[in-house]
């Protein structure tokens, strides 16, 4: 109130809105994530908020997707930076850059390096060891009996034009008859269909001769940790994810060397184009309920290791047979 007349004071303008986060600057998938997560803040939505906005815009994107791809390295689809940004409340015009930066960084990762003088010099050596891997001792999976309410599931989609010069796949255009997966991804259960009240989730080397967790066959009644979640990674294969709280993200891999040979452990290293991370799924026999073979990048089948149906029992990489020791069923989870 001014003291003179007491007529009321001049009323403050309001702050400006904060600016959405820009992508023209961004080098690296570093940064490129960090403006995501940045650009979530900005929005003010929760992961709810997003999925449901993007229904609006005829995306699919559930909540679930949206929190995995953005805790994770990798440089993030496409097709999820197309409904990601449009959900938070970006323009056309506005969703337009954020793509274009994620093909420069794509394309800046996967180009060779230029030439110098060194070019004739043979490559160096990858360094000794496997690749990073989830640390669980086995005797501490059985003490807490970490197991099978959590599932291992695949799925095959086409491909997801993740990268420059790819084409996009339609969203309902599935690989898989059968299989209502969502074209981002989605949480999934698979039972071995001779021995359907077992799941498909984490177990040990029961020879001993390898100490890491690794994809067996364990009873559904157990825990449900850790959670798989299926992601395409384009050309009709998937990846494997087990998400634990403690944990984190964790890509199942086909081990092909070392104690551990033809059986599958989750890595903390995830990339799309990683041979042994890549899956591919199959019909096989026919009837009401429909089974599926699951066959990793090398051509092989997956299967319980010596045809075992009991609890406990690896699943291994094996040459296919045909036999029904190759066959799963698949059911669709709802996100945790």
């Amino acid at each position: 109130m001014h003291e003179e007349d007491g007529s009321p004071g001049p009323r403050p303008e309001p702050p400006e809105p904060a600016r959405a986060p820009r992508p023209e600057q961004l080098r690296t998938r570093a940064e490129y994530l960090a403006a995501l997560r940045e650009l979530r803040t900005w929005s003010g939505l929760t992961y709810r908020e997003l999925e449901a906005k993007a229904g609006t815009h005829a995306d699919s994107l559930p909540a679930s997707t949206i929190a995995t791809t953005l805790g994770r390295t990798t440089l993030p689809r496409e097709r999820f930076v197309d409904a990601f940004t449009r959900a938070c409340g970006l323009a056309e015009q506005d969703v337009g850059p954020w793509l274009e930066a994620r093909r420069r960084i794509a394309t800046r990762e996967h180009a060779p390096p230029p030439p110098g003088k060194d070019d004739d010099r043979e490559p160096a050596p990858p360094p000794p060891g496997p690749a990073p891997r989830w640390r669980w001792a086995a005797g501490l999976l059985a003490a807490v009996g970490i197991g099978a309410g959590g599932t291992l599931g695949v799925q095959a989609l086409l491909p997801d034009g993740s990268g420059p010069g790819e084409q996009r796949a339609a969203v309902g255009n599935l690989a898989v008859p059968g299989l209502d997966l969502q074209a981002v991804g989605s949480w999934a259960e698979i039972r071995p269909a001779r021995s359907p009240e077992l799941c498909v989730t984490e177990g040990t080397d029961r020879t001993g001769r390898y100490g890491s967790a690794v994809a067996a066959q364990q009873p559904c009644a157990r825990s449900a940790l850790p959670r798989v979640y299926l992601e395409p990674v384009g050309d009709g294969a998937v990846q494997i994810q087990w998400h634990h709280p403690e944990h984190g993200v964790g890509c199942l891999t086909a081990m092909r060397e070392g104690p551990g040979r033809g059986l599958l452990e989750p890595r903390d290293a995830c990339a799309d184009d990683d041979p042994a991370q890549r899956f591919r799924l199959e019909a096989a026999g026919e009837g009401a309920e429909r089974r599926f073979r699951i066959r990793p990048d090398t051509g092989e089948c997956l299967a319980p290791r010596d045809e075992d149906t009991g609890p406990g029992a690896e699943i291994a990489r094996a040459r296919c047979s045909g036999g029904a020791e190759e066959e799963f069923t698949i059911s669709l989870t709802p996100p945790p």
